[in-house]
């Protein structure tokens, strides 16, 4: 069954040397001081590329594009790729030909920055790996965990209870109906709001017409309460006709007349 994923690049430097490298007697680093550097087995361009979480350092013909030797790279650091304890430019790769055969060369960059881009487009994107591997345990754990079901089954009701709702209606509605207070509103062109009692008037209003040819019983009680102790008319009413009447009572009496 062919292999469909797409295969991305992500990193090519025009200029890349290999070595032959001595093998390692002990566990201590490689050294790229003891390797040949003036003389280098093989020049080319490099190029790395992926496919799904694989890497691939390929060393390829700088005219033809031949491919000279790849190494698969699973995981970064690690035994696929390794750097020198004396230089920041020199790696050692393992190469693999595809048929379970494998070896170990040196590679080195004549700049600085070409191994700089070569380390961190490694680090880029097994860091990307990671990520793609955590996010999937997660949605796996979120998939096996039991869903809730929140939904109502059949026959299945909900009530809502809304009486506190129902009272604050209420007591809205009242105050806001006419005379709810006990008290009636004012009419018209009243000032105080409060009617005077009857038989009384304002100081500002006049009674009216009508009203004058009524008789008034608040007169008559007064009139009945005073017939005990009758009351003196007033000097200034009744003063100039009772000077003049007495005087002419005066001058008519005549002697030989009889008074009645």
């Amino acid at each position: 069954m062919a292999d469909d994923t797409y295969e991305s690049v992500l990193c090519v430097k025009p200029e890349v040397h290999v070595y032959r490298i001595p093998p390692r007697a002990t566990n201590r680093g490689y050294r790229a001081s003891e390797w040949k550097l003036d003389e280098p087995a093989w020049s080319g361009r490099m190029k790395i590329t992926a496919k799904a979480k694989i890497a691939y350092i390929k060393l390829e013909d700088k005219n033809t594009g031949e491919l000279f030797a790849q190494a698969p790279v699973e995981q970064y650091p690690g035994s696929a790729v390794e750097a020198v304890t004396d230089s920041s430019r020199y790696f050692v790769i393992r190469i693999d030909d595809g048929n379970g055969r494998h070896a170990f060369i040196g590679i080195g960059f004549a700049d600085r920055g070409d191994s700089f881009d070569f380390n961190v487009a490694l680090q880029d994107h097994f860091k990307w790996v990671k990520q793609e591997s955590e996010l999937a345990k997660q949605e796996a754990n979120q998939s096996a965990a039991p869903k809730l079901d929140l939904g109502f089954k059949e026959g299945q009701t909900i009530k809502i209870s809304l009486g506190n709702i129902k009272k604050k209606d209420a007591a809205a509605g009242a105050r806001s109906r006419p005379g709810a207070s006990g008290l009636l509103p004012p009419p018209p062109g009243s000032k105080g709001g409060i009617l005077p009692p009857p038989g009384t008037l304002q100081p500002s209003q006049s009674p009216p017409a009508a009203a004058s040819a009524q008789p008034n019983t608040g007169l008559l009680l007064d009139f009945g309460a005073s017939s005990a102790a009758p009351t003196q008319p007033s000097q200034d009413m009744w003063g100039d006709f009772t000077a003049a009447g007495s005087g002419t009572t005066q001058e008519a009496v005549k002697p030989g007349w009889v008074q009645f």
